[in-house]
């Protein structure tokens, strides 16, 4: 019960005065000049002031309510080490059994680390997840909170937190634990394909050891080399980027005996593989209606450097003109094509045929360049055909087709072949989608027999327009039509030349993106992500290692021809090995080198001055005599909100002093007849002492 006195005055407040306080003044001067029946006066005054006052006794009825305490339990990847998860499983158990006997306390328990949202998976965020907890609670009903976490928390402050009540950490894990680790110093985010890229890293003892150790090198999974590195100083590294695109490098050292884990005995870097402007080669025959086309795609590519020759005019042509005047500089072609040639990326002949500006020699370096990793395209014309044509020449070792002698004069819309529609070069080719396709006609087409390679693209009467073929090494393009203009000025509507024509270039050049076996992966978040392409009907399944060795099948369905996906949510941050038929990749899930195993020693360090602040306590769960032994939980003990809030084998939660009302009785003093009574009494007496 509750009780406590109000006043519900009968009029206002101002008039209540204004009557009162004239007969106060006169009940007072009548006291002070001790005038006969002053003293009645003056108690039937106080009556009739107590009755306008009208007071009221109030009863309530409360209820109390409980005081709200978090407990914040640690679920991050660095508590499944050891014997931590067992000991926080234990702990949280005995806590809430011990919370229970309390009927005082509100306890909510809030789980940490276990988003599958990759940023909250690479930190230990706890303070915002008790900031969750207590975010509908008024800072006068929380009691306090408690921790269980191996101590490696990202976003502790310096000082109090932002309520007022006790904060405990109880830590998991021991106290003489050891680890080693390895990190990157810096490790820069691009760098040039085939060139040598400089990086440091640092091996990182806690124990302070210093000696050396070995360090293995792996680029995109094939071990490089073997570093000797000096335990605890900044080693430098150099790398070679292979290839264009992301680029794993990964430093690995082997486990030490009792070592805590080997979680961080790797770590990661993604370069980005950027290669140098691409040199190109262009050297076109007479000059046709499509000369430019090929010159001004490659000159819009500012990562291509293009040198172009162009022959004006066949040497069997006689006008008089002295030989020194025929062009501005002189052709370089022993420069260009003996000992300049392996330069180059991709050497195009457009509409070339042989008039003995090349020597017959030449022909053999180019099939040479080819067989040695070089790539070659021929766009070839009605030239290709005749008796001067190329394939007369040493070079017809490195072509995919010879010519028929055939020249078709015929209207067609290029088409891709089933092949086609699922090569990379002219998948999903704008306008292939329809019939007849959405782009312009062509009108000639050069016949060529036995083909070998890829038939991507055909022309008139179903004949090979576009083939794709490896030679020894390198690559070879052959474009069986000279039309490809007609697209560039816009003809019927034009159609994708560039397009076309910068992925048969690209491809020629190596580019991955375009190769037609290719198994790629990548994390988005928690989730793997798996991308096939393929010339095949079917690649089967993909297999999956993850960081802790576990081994996974994913199925792969296809998205398009000649692509297939698949995906996997995945709960561990890490270094992924995915693998289908021959082919092997490497994915990254999470951030590179995530705080959350940079440091994976439990300390009670980083949440002393927060718990201290509140005049809580951090203290180790389990004894320090042994590995995993048994946890010791300290007593709890409801506390107020001044005083010691924890003790050598306890932690207090402070109790709140808020109450919901239930219920009001009022009990009017001067209310009915008990009050008219006591008024006319006094009243009374007054009339009677002034009558006598």
């Amino acid at each position: 019960m509750n009780w406590s006195i109000s006043f519900e005055p009968l009029i206002s407040w101002p008039l209540l005065a204004l009557a009162l306080v004239p007969l106060a003044l006169l009940a007072l001067v009548g006291l002070w000049f001790r005038q006969r029946g002053s003293v009645f006066r003056f108690i039937a005054l106080v009556a009739l002031a107590a009755a306008l006052f009208n007071p009221v006794f109030l009863n309530e009825e409360r209820e109390p309510l409980k005081s709200v305490v978090a407990l914040v339990v640690d679920r991050s990847q660095s508590q499944d080490i050891g014997d931590r998860t067992k000991q926080t499983d234990e702990a949280l158990a005995g806590l809430q059994q011990r919370l229970g006997r309390f009927k005082q306390f509100d306890v909510r328990v809030v789980e940490a680390g276990k988003s599958e949202a990759a940023e909250e998976r690479t930190e230990t965020r706890l303070f915002g997840a008790l900031e969750g907890a207590f975010r509908d609670v008024p800072p006068s009903r929380i009691g306090g909170a408690i921790m269980i976490t191996d101590g490696e928390v990202h976003d502790a402050p310096p000082g109090a937190p932002d309520f007022n009540a006790p904060l405990h950490a109880l830590i998991t894990g021991n106290d003489h634990e050891k680890d080693r680790r390895i990190r990157f110093e810096n490790a820069p985010r691009f760098g040039l394909v085939g060139k040598p890229l400089d990086m440091t890293y640092r091996v990182i003892s806690t124990e302070n050891e210093t000696g050396p150790v070995d360090v293995r090198v792996s680029v995109n999974g094939e071990q490089v080399a073997v570093e000797h590195a000096t335990v605890g100083q900044a080693m430098p590294l150099q790398v070679t980027i292979p290839g264009a695109g992301r680029n794993i490098v990964e430093l690995a050292i082997d486990r030490e005996p009792g070592e805590l884990t080997d979680t961080n005995n790797r770590a990661i870097a993604l370069i980005d593989g950027i290669r140098e402007n691409l040199r190109v080669l262009l050297v076109s025959g007479e000059p046709h209606a499509g000369e430019r086309t090929w010159r001004n795609l490659l000159k819009s590519d500012a990562s291509v450097d293009l040198v172009h020759f162009t022959i004006l005019r066949p040497p069997e042509k006689q006008d008089g003109t002295p030989i020194n005047e025929l062009s501005l500089i002189a052709f370089p072609t022993r420069e260009l094509f003996v000992e300049k040639i392996k330069d180059f990326d991709l050497i195009i002949f457009d509409r070339y045929q042989h008039r003995d500006v090349l020597p017959i020699l030449y022909y053999d370096y180019i099939s040479e360049y080819v067989e040695k990793g070089g790539a070659l395209l021929i766009a070839a014309g009605p030239e290709y055909a005749g008796e001067s044509s190329i394939a007369r020449t040493p070079l017809m070792s490195a072509l995919p087709a010879m010519p028929t002698g055939e020249v078709v004069d015929k209207a067609f819309y290029p088409r891709l072949t089933e092949l086609g529609q699922r090569h990379p070069v002219t998948r999903g080719l704008d306008g292939s989608a329809t019939e007849p396709p959405h782009w312009s006609r062509w009108f000639r087409t050069i016949g060529v027999q036995n083909p070998e390679g890829a038939v991507v693209m055909k022309g008139a009467d179903n004949r090979p327009l576009l083939l794709l073929d490896r030679k020894g090494e390198g690559r070879v393009g052959m474009l069986l039509s000279d039309q490809g203009w007609l697209w560039a000025r816009g003809f019927e509507g034009g159609g994708p030349h560039v397009q076309l024509y910068r992925r048969i270039a690209h491809w020629l050049m190596k580019e991955p993106e375009l190769e037609e076996e290719r198994l790629t992966a990548d994390g988005r978040g928690m989730v793997l992500e798996i991308r096939r392409q393929t010339m095949a009907d079917d690649p089967g399944p993909a297999q999956i290692i993850t960081p802790s060795g576990k081994t996974l099948t994913v199925k792969l369905e296809k998205s398009e021809p000649g692509v297939f996906l698949g995906s996997v949510e995945t709960s561990e941050i890490g270094l992924y090995q995915v693998a289908n038929g021959d082919l092997t990749a490497l994915a990254h899930v999470g951030p590179v080198n995530a705080p959350e195993f940079a440091d994976v020693i439990s300390t009670e360090s980083r949440l002393k001055a927060p718990a201290e602040a509140t005049g809580g306590s951090v203290r180790r769960l389990a004894s320090s005599t042994a590995l995993g032994s048994d946890v010791t939980l300290p007593s709890i003990v409801p506390v107020r909100s001044v005083g010691a809030a924890s003790g050598n084998d306890w932690i207090g939660l402070r109790t709140t002093d808020d109450s919901v009302l239930k219920a009001v009785s009022r009990v009017p003093l001067f209310g009915g007849f008990l009050g008219l009574g006591l008024l006319l009494l006094a009243m009374g007496s007054m009339w009677y002492r002034e009558g006598r």
